[in-house]
């Protein structure tokens, strides 16, 4: 009888014992994905030594593939952000003939393989067009050529991103800013790009971290030469290649540290969200 009275005067509590059933099945069916993650990240970790590690930082081969890795992928990053943020807005704001469509296009290089991407890049470079562009900046195997691969992928992660944070700020801020007298232009830069900073860091890092993991595209179109067009991706590939296992596992261990210390980066500073309306295990 007191155990009923107990149960009757706290609904809350029984509520939690009536949840934890489905919150156990979740956590069971999400924690196998996690422990694969985890797993694949301790077998990394156990394969190689901190001896691999530091010879492969050591290597003047792998410490060119990172100087071009931060290079290409930081100028990837600003380029993506430069064409996302145009192409948000007006995907947010606008309504206009073949919107459905131009949607469509700018989501092809996210659903197809990249393998394919970097082989339209080689192709597109074949044409007339892009011989002419080729006599004045050379990107076929070479250096504009890795920059031009990753931003093609990365881009289109980034205007998705950009096109959400546009719909989820309220426009009445906007309004009133126009009917204030300040131009669709002066509104854009005074009152809605300052609310977009979280969208613009998720978006900066969504590109970062793609670029940095891009390989099908650059292989095909610019290539994975030593000391030229060698990134950290193409580094992993080029040790397999000669059967150096120990040196690809050391260097992918730089590419996850670095993918780490990105998020979390952004995850401290700058994605912060209210957690009201979550139910506190």
């Amino acid at each position: 009888m007191n155990q009923a009275s107990a149960v009757a005067s706290d609904p809350a509590a029984a509520r939690c014992r009536s949840d934890a059933p489905f919150i156990l099945c979740l956590w069971i069916i999400g924690g196998f994905y996690l422990f694969l993650i985890v797993a694949m990240l301790w077998a990394k970790m156990t394969f190689t030594s901190p001896g691999h590690l530091w010879s492969a930082l050591q290597n003047p081969e792998i410490q060119y593939s990172i100087k071009l890795t931060l290079l290409s992928c930081t100028l990837t990053t600003l380029f993506s952000l430069w064409t996302a943020v145009p192409i948000g807005y007006l995907l947010s704001h606008y309504d206009f003939p073949g919107k459905n469509l131009l949607d469509s296009i700018l989501d092809i290089p996210i659903v197809l393989p990249p393998l394919v991407v970097g082989l339209g890049l080689l192709i597109l470079f074949r044409t007339s067009m892009g011989q002419w562009v080729e006599q004045y900046i050379g990107f076929t195997y070479a250096v504009p050529g890795v920059i031009l691969a990753q931003f093609m992928v990365a881009c289109a992660f980034a205007v998705r991103t950009m096109r959400t944070t546009f719909e989820q700020i309220n426009p009445r801020r906007e309004q009133v800013a126009l009917t204030l007298g300040c131009s669709r232009a002066q509104a854009f830069w005074a009152v809605v790009l300052p609310e977009t900073r979280r969208g613009l860091l998720t978006a900066a890092t969504l590109a970062w971290a793609r670029s940095m993991g891009e390989f099908g595209p650059l292989l095909v179109f610019a290539g994975a030469t030593r000391m030229r067009t060698e990134v950290l991706s193409t580094s992993v590939f080029l040790e397999l290649s000669v059967g150096n296992i120990e040196a690809a596992v050391a260097v992918s261990l730089l590419m996850v540290l670095s993918a780490v210390a990105v998020l979390l980066i952004v995850r401290l500073y700058g994605m912060d969200q209210p957690t009201e309306g979550m139910v506190k295990l």
